[in-house]
């Protein structure tokens, strides 16, 4: 049975020590975005949270473990949370009062007809916190607006040929305003903006048509400082596709899996690993980059996975027999249109997912990978059932080949899972 950490009496190393394995070892609620902070900054990040009012950052890992346990299992009763967290019951009590005057829990109705006193669970208030999240792609940005239970309340999105400076902070700022305009309670419980962006953005020019000197403009931007004064708040940058997983590993199909690999299909593909229910992103936040992958490219070379992959691969298609590609774009739930043009997207790309897949599952052994993209739902169900196909025409000797799976969050994840960010960062174990 772990400590209590409700004892100010012991020493504060030993506080620590306890507090930094609850950060590192699995736990099915916890999110953690490896970088490279040693362990030894644990002591500086539990000295400076300010979660619940309390006394100490120490009291407060403890609130962050128990609104990690409610946003894992559901509304819980204070005898529950003792039960599982080890705290004790009047440790327990102490925080969800301070939880619940913060308005980030609620009481649920009683629930009566058990021995003893009936008790009352307590769940996440989804009007206690929101965020918003940015996603910055090559073809498009978006901004959403999630209640504390990271449910989407609103969003707003721009499509463009490459991304300018000038035109996604036009976007970011005009759809801020128009977001909080029409949710007014969420101004006040902001915890920051989350934004996903791509590793290089400016990387790729041949591949996205774009001019150098717009889009090398993107390398000497401070980003985050940028967007923080944009919008008067604090923001936290991610890659895209780790938001993305995000997203997943939180709210979707992978919120039941402990270890996972994930590919988004967006204007490149890109992808995430979640272990030990953990997000890895590696020390450079390059880990899962599926796009960089090398795959066959058909001539006898090779050649990157997001050249042969990626949503930029049909849309070149599209413009090559004079389509316009704006329309696939609009045409968000239903590409049956542009079906003579779809199915051999379908056919080169679920190959070169299920050459990737295989070669994933060599190196590291997940449950499953799972697939989403920037597509409607039955073109996401049709590339995950053809990559299976693809799969089982190899032989896999050796390899225990994880499951291949589709994905549930759609093609909003890489900004709700930017959106998650903040809220993750500020009020759970991470």
């Amino acid at each position: 049975m772990p400590p209590t950490l409700a004892d100010s009496q012991r020493p504060v190393n030993q506080y620590v020590n306890f507090i930094y394995k609850l950060t590192v070892q699995p736990l099915p609620c916890t999110l953690h975005l490896q970088s490279k902070r040693e362990p030894l900054e644990i002591k500086e990040k539990i000295q400076t949270v300010t979660l619940g009012g309390t006394q100490s950052g120490l009291r407060d890992q403890n609130a962050r473990l128990v609104l990690s346990m409610i946003r894992r299992h559901g509304a819980l009763s204070g005898a529950e949370i003792a039960r599982r967290s080890s705290l004790t019951a009047q440790t327990v009590s102490n925080i969800v009062r301070a939880l619940e005057s913060d308005g980030v829990l609620k009481r649920e109705a009683a629930i009566k007809g058990k021995v003893g006193k009936p008790s009352t669970p307590v769940s996440l208030n989804p009007k206690g916190v929101h965020s918003l999240g940015l996603s910055i792609g090559r073809r498009s940005a978006e901004l959403v607006l999630v209640d504390f239970t990271g449910r989407s309340l609103a969003q707003r999105a721009i499509a463009y040929s490459y991304p300018v400076i000038e035109t996604v902070f036009a976007f970011l700022k005009e759809s801020t305003k128009d977001i909080l305009a029409a949710h007014p309670q969420a101004r006040s419980t902001l915890a920051g903006i989350g934004v996903g962006r791509p590793f290089e953005i400016w990387s790729w020019l041949e591949v996205v048509d774009a001019p150098e000197r717009l889009m090398r403009a993107w390398q000497d931007i401070d980003l985050g400082a940028s967007i923080e004064q944009a919008v008067g708040l604090s923001a936290t940058l991610q890659n895209d596709a780790t938001s993305a997983c995000v997203a997943e590993h939180l709210l979707g199909r992978g919120h039941a899996l402990s270890n996972f690999a994930y590919i988004f299909v967006g204007a490149f593909v890109g992808g995430g690993l979640v272990l030990d229910n953990k997000v890895v992103t590696g020390p450079n936040g390059n880990a899962a980059a599926f796009g960089a992958m090398r795959m066959p490219d058909g001539r006898g070379g090779t050649t990157q996975l997001l050249q042969v992959a990626s949503l930029h691969v049909l849309e070149r298609a599209l413009r090559d027999a004079n389509v316009d590609i704006g329309r696939l774009r609009d045409a968000r739930d239903d590409w049956s249109t542009y079906a003579q043009w779809v199915e051999p997207w379908l056919v080169q790309t679920s190959h070169q997912l299920a050459i990737a897949s295989i070669n994933a599952a060599t190196v590291v052994e997940v449950e499953a990978i799972l697939i989403d993209g920037a597509m409607p739902a039955t073109v996401r169900a049709d590339l995950v059932n053809r990559t299976r196909e693809h799969i089982r025409q190899y032989t896999l000797t050796g390899i225990a080949m994880p499951d291949i799976q589709e994905a549930v969050v759609g093609r909003n994840a890489r900004s709700i899972g930017a959106a998650l960010l903040p809220i993750h960062s500020k009020y759970f174990l991470a």
